[in-house]
């Protein structure tokens, strides 16, 4: 039976001056896994705003020109 993936590193706070980027990563126990990065109930998709980065176990979330409403 395969083992579930996990979270090797959870994501922590990132502070960023406004309309600096934010960049939001974690490390998972397997590579190259599906992740869906949301914000409350939406899902985030890549756009000028977002780009999300998957190598490997790493998955990376940059937002763009952050403003208090990307908390």
């Amino acid at each position: 039976q395969a083992q579930p993936v996990l979270f090797k590193h959870r994501l922590k706070n990132e502070e960023v001056e406004e309309g600096g980027t934010a960049m939001l990563y974690c490390e998972l126990t397997k590579p190259n896994v599906p992740v869906e990065w949301r914000k409350g109930e939406t899902v985030l998709q890549t756009s000028d705003k977002y780009e999300i980065r998957q190598e490997g176990t790493r998955v990376e979330l940059l937002i763009y020109d952050a403003e208090a409403q990307d908390a």
